[in-house]
């Protein structure tokens, strides 16, 4: 399914085009707007990686079900410097940004601000792949009740519970609300090597997986049509960003 879903480069330039079309929109109001940083990735590195769960032994000894120290602080640092924001949600320079004021100095403020407008000049409704997505995530959740999965979640849980832990399914472990804290508890770091340790035993991630890819390929097949035009669309949209970024 990933074939039908914005690549990461297209996502950027999809992203530069639209920051470009904002910051345009907001000097014509004589407003000088900054986008906040583009966030660093933290987590998972692909569509695939984490979706079943985490496997990285030498991570999970020193972070537990938590993304690599470095990646998440420089996360946090990009959150937060995109937080600071000089601007009211009640002044005319933020409702300008996203909506909320008819016009500014007689000059009328587009559906929804300059934001609105740039969303709409690149399409972003179709770049939310919502044909592709939908299916996946059906084909995700489907995929647990197929029978060598039920029986490998079943060998896993068992594994599980011979060292102490009680969870049914592979994604119950990582989600158990008290791992949720930002600090990573010693309780943490050896569930999650026990996680690791029963998914290699068990090898119910590539199970997953698996079963997982055919019920996708079963639903590309079945949704030809409608997955290529929204491709198409998307192609499209990406066509008219690289435009916007290349001032033609």
């Amino acid at each position: 399914m990933q074939t039908y879903l914005p690549t990461d480069q297209e996502q950027a330039q999809l992203s530069q085009a639209k920051k470009i079309l904002v910051s345009d929109c907001m000097k014509g109001f004589g407003f000088d707007w900054t986008p906040a940083p583009d966030l660093p990735r933290v987590g998972p590195k692909t569509l695939t990686d984490w979706r079943y769960g985490i496997h990285e032994m030498a991570l999970a000894k020193k972070r537990g079900y938590k993304a690599d120290a470095k990646e998440q602080e420089a996360y946090d640092a990009a959150v937060k410097r995109g937080a600071v924001d000089d601007t009211t949600a009640d002044g005319p320079e933020a409702k300008a940004l996203n909506g909320g004021i008819d016009e500014v100095e007689g000059k009328k403020v587009p559906k929804d601000g300059c934001v609105g407008s740039a969303n709409r000049k690149i399409d972003v409704e179709t770049l939310q792949a919502r044909t592709a997505i939908g299916l996946a995530n059906a084909a995700f959740l489907k995929a647990k009740e197929d029978a060598d999965v039920v029986k490998a979640f079943a060998s896993w849980s068992a594994c599980m519970k011979r060292s102490g832990y009680d969870y049914k399914q592979p994604l119950d472990a990582s989600d158990d609300v008290k791992f949720q804290s930002p600090e990573v508890s010693s309780e943490e770091i050896a569930t999650a090597t026990a996680d690791i340790s029963c998914r290699q035993k068990t090898d119910v991630a590539w199970i997953w997986f698996r079963a997982e890819a055919a019920l996708q390929k079963s639903a590309i097949d079945a949704h030809a049509e409608e997955l290529s035009a929204e491709r198409k669309r998307i192609d499209a949209a990406v066509r008219s960003a690289s435009k916007i970024v290349k001032g033609e």
